[in-house]
């Protein structure tokens, strides 16, 4: 196929990319949460707030999302496609797994579900980053943040936030556990991997980033 060809066929594979990336990101939540062994740090968080308030975790999801996207303003962030998708995609799909995956009681099934969950997520992570139509509300919001206080590093920023959440998500009841770790450990070197795999280069007249699309993360940075 032409190069022509190839730029014209792009905007759609973004899409199915970006849907694909984000119904994964949403069934590897729904993995972790099933194996019981610990949740990323703003998974402790929803789940808390999910036992909290008796909303369901999709639910949370999205409200907390939709939260931070507001943070966005003052940070003078454009969402974009993406980030949009993000709030609402992940929220429905992280429900409708949880309703159709076997509650799981063997320490084998349990280990299998958290490290599916965890690749599952990397990959994911890769597919709707690297399909340039915006960050999820929560990497904006790191990156935001950064671009305001540029003494701040990102992986500074991104550990207070992480390590804030984590504890009020662990205080509400939320599961915290060795998935937690083994999660933290693994979740940069798997995107490292797979951002790059599955970015979408910008062709000639593609808008710029920050436009449709917005900003891909850095992987060093995630």
């Amino acid at each position: 196929m032409s190069t022509i060809g190839n730029l014209r066929d792009r905007p759609l594979r973004r899409l199915v990319q970006l849907y694909t990336g984000l119904a994964l990101y949403g069934g590897s939540m729904a993995l972790m949460i099933k194996s019981g062994l610990g949740l990323d740090p703003w998974d402790v968080f929803h789940q808390g707030l999910a036992e909290l308030t008796g909303l369901s975790f999709g639910t949370v999801v999205i409200a907390v999302g939709a939260l931070v996207l507001l943070l966005w303003i003052p940070l003078r962030q454009r969402p974009g496609i993406g980030t949009v998708s993000n709030v609402v995609v992940i929220g429905l799909v992280v429900d409708a797994a949880l309703a159709v995956l076997p509650a799981v009681q063997s320490w084998p099934l349990r280990i299998g579900f958290l490290v599916a969950g965890i690749v599952l997520n990397g990959v994911a992570t890769g597919l709707y980053l690297g399909a340039r139509l915006g960050p999820g509300p929560r990497d904006g919001l790191m990156t935001g943040f950064v671009a305001r206080r540029p003494q701040h590093s990102i992986r500074l920023v991104r550990t207070i936030i992480e390590v804030t959440v984590l504890a009020t998500g662990w205080l509400l009841g939320g599961t915290v556990g060795v998935g937690t770790v083994l999660y933290a450990v693994s979740i940069g070197p798997l995107a490292h991997v797979f951002i790059p795999m599955f970015t979408v280069p910008t062709g000639p007249q593609e808008p710029a980033p920050g436009s449709i699309q917005g900003p891909v993360v850095n992987p060093e940075a995630v």
